[in-house]
């Protein structure tokens, strides 16, 4: 009996081989060029993006991307950056162009994400604003998306009535639905705090337009159903996280939210919002073992638009976590430019052995910034009183006030084109490559300084700084 048990699963196993040499062989066959001919023996499915497994893969770098869909804009407008007409000296068409060039530009770079650096929707991010804009064009391929929020997606802009990342975390999350199947909604009030009321130019000129309520989970990471905004009154339906962490390759990124403003507590360390998302950040690094960090959000710490924000500055908290668990690099939008570092301490002072590189690649589809390398001192700006184009003395290019900071330690950028950076992680470093997709209307200036010439590239390698505990 055993001798036979043994014989009848010897002829199954024969069986089943058969079977499956017999599929195999099917499959080949029908893997075949017009022609006839055999292609290859490899599955007929697409390399990318469902199998893009790599010891170094590429992670698309870039934000500040969609311009404000719709064809009229608000009374008292400040300046609104439409994609049908964006203001002068851009072209009609030019932020349509920019964030299609950039997307394109993503389609053949083949990343196996895509991490955005805060502003992807302008100019408040409502829901519809994302389908109407964002959507057209990176929403080809959104579930490789690796978003941060950006100002834009938070506050009051341009005369707009800001949506407190309603519109963020709708468009990623999904949003709920009422048993009759309608869209649940709540309209939020003005997120804009009288601290940043100049920032937001028009406050309160527009009505609010009721947004869906996100589902808590999700891409853009944890919103909250209670807690409400920094605004008084505080909005009664749910306040927006947006911080997670993931692996990729032998990498560990983290996506954080710096758009503290108008969170409860604001952006003190100590209030009940920052306070928790910096905890969650520590607990974070201690439970990571990858090789290599990186860290990303919206507003630098240090500007090359010689621009630092309070965000900003409060986002030297995120940096003193980093540094004292040996991240590798910052990435960083708000700056409508490409720039980068060499490796700083939180002070911003050059520490080849341990440092942060940061990168600034607000390069996405809006309109570009100049870039500011020099300063302007005192003497300066006293001798140029009374000309037609007077001289500004400025201290804010780093929180410490040194305005020789981007004189110092910014080592290449342009605010002369768009473009999106594709970061190679390998093992125990990374390449970093930016190559420019369409160059703007207006010289912006470069570091180092030269006249544009219809394409930007920069790339470089670093190595991991590892650690004892890993």
């Amino acid at each position: 009996m055993k001798t036979i048990k043994g014989r009848l699963r010897a002829a199954m196993l024969m069986g089943a081989a058969a079977s499956l040499m017999a599929f195999a062989t099917g499959a080949m066959a029908q893997n075949r060029d017009f022609d006839g001919s055999s292609a290859n023996s490899t599955p007929n499915d697409n390399p990318w993006p469902y199998n893009n497994a790599s010891l170094s893969p590429v992670l698309a770098v870039v934000g500040d991307i969609a311009c404000q869909p719709g064809a009229t804009e608000p009374t008292g407008e400040a300046g609104k950056e439409l994609c049908i007409n964006p203001k002068s000296p851009y072209s009609t068409t030019a932020l349509w162009q920019s964030q299609e060039y950039t997307a394109n530009q993503i389609e053949a770079m083949k990343p196996a994400a895509v991490a955005i650096t805060g502003d992807l929707q302008y100019q408040v991010g409502e829901y519809t604003d994302f389908t109407q804009s964002f959507d057209l064009t990176y929403g080809a391929f959104k579930f490789l998306l690796r978003p941060s929020p950006g100002n834009h997606e938070f506050y009051d802009e341009h005369s707009e009535t800001g949506v407190a990342g309603y519109g963020y975390f709708s468009y990623f999350n999904g949003f709920q639905i009422n048993p009759n199947g309608s869209i649940q909604t709540a309209t939020v009030p003005d997120p804009c705090p009288s601290t940043l009321a100049s920032a937001c130019n028009y406050p309160g000129l527009t009505t609010p337009t009721p947004q869906p309520i996100p589902r808590a989970d999700g891409q853009a990471g944890h919103f909250e159903a209670t807690g409400g905004t920094g605004s008084t009154p505080a909005n009664p339906i749910g306040v927006g996280d947006g911080w997670y962490s993931y692996n990729l390759g032998s990498w560990h990124l983290i996506s954080l939210n710096i758009e503290c403003s108008t969170q409860p507590g604001g952006c003190s360390e100590t209030g009940s919002w920052f306070a928790s998302e910096l905890a969650w950040l520590k607990s974070d690094l201690e439970q990571n073992q990858s090789a290599c960090t990186a860290a990303y959000w919206h507003q630098p710490t240090f500007s090359a638009t010689n621009g630092i924000t309070p965000e900003g500055i409060a986002a030297k908290a995120f940096w003193q976590l980093l540094y004292e668990y040996n991240a590798d690099l910052v990435l960083n939008g708000h700056d409508h430019l490409y720039a980068h570092y060499r490796p700083l301490n939180p002070s911003g002072k050059y520490d080849p052995r341990r440092g942060i590189r940061e990168f600034i690649v607000g390069t996405g589809g809006e309109t570009l910034d100049p870039i500011t390398a020099t300063t302007v001192t005192a003497a300066q700006a006293a001798a140029s009183v009374g000309s037609a184009t007077p001289l500004t003395e400025t201290s804010s290019e780093d929180p410490t006030g040194n305005v020789n900071f981007n004189a110092l330690n910014l080592e290449a950028g342009t605010g002369d084109y768009w473009g999106v950076m594709a970061l190679t992680l390998d093992p125990n470093g990374y390449q970093w490559n930016f190559q420019s997709t369409l160059q703007g209307p207006v010289n912006n200036g470069q570091v180092p300084s030269v006249t544009p010439t219809g394409s930007y590239s920069d790339s470089g390698v670093g190595y991991c700084h590892g650690s004892d505990r890993r």
